[in-house]
């Protein structure tokens, strides 16, 4: 019956997954897997290339950096097989992360939300932010990804593509 609901997508369907899980990796997985978007249903990040967008203007505070802290930024394209979901713009902290979370993001198409997903982190949504996003993005989210001890790990941006109401269909 889960998957009839999805014969049809809608803005409303995507966005109920989306905000269902607290990575949004697992949700466009889920997402991939219910519209057979690819098989298998793995999802990946090419890497964008132009160097760091502009950080947000509440970014140290949003982050809770301590001075001595740096940040750093990955933007990506994550597909579905040759699909592309969204294009996504992460600012995270990496002394929050361990040695081999930073080595996989730096050396591997693995998303963020994969890499990270073992400190068991909770999404916190903060609002929509389309200023970096594509003209024809479906929808946008700013959010900022916390950890079990309350620290905030991530700041994203993500700005999801029409493909997600389209392909599979």
């Amino acid at each position: 019956m889960f998957l009839a609901l999805f014969a049809a997508a809608s803005l409303a369907d995507f966005e109920a997954v989306l905000n269902a899980q607290d990575s949004a990796t697992a949700a466009l997985r889920q997402w991939c897997e219910l519209r057979h978007i690819a098989a298998p249903s793995e999802i990946r990040a090419a890497r964008v290339g132009g160097g760091m967008a502009s950080p947000p203007a509440d970014l140290r505070r949003r982050l809770k950096l301590r001075r001595d802290e740096t940040f750093a930024f990955r933007h990506v394209r994550l597909t579905c097989g040759e699909t592309v979901l969204s294009e996504a713009y992460n600012w995270y902290v990496p002394s929050r992360l361990t040695p081999a979370m930073n080595a996989a993001l730096a050396a591997s198409d693995t998303p963020f939300g994969t890499v990270a997903g073992p400190l068991r982190f909770r999404r916190q949504r903060l609002g929509s932010e389309r200023a970096l996003c594509p003209a024809a993005s479906i929808t946008a989210h700013r959010a900022r990804l916390i950890l079990t001890d309350g620290k905030p790990l991530a700041l994203l941006v993500e700005c999801y593509t029409p493909a997600n109401l389209t392909a599979g269909e």
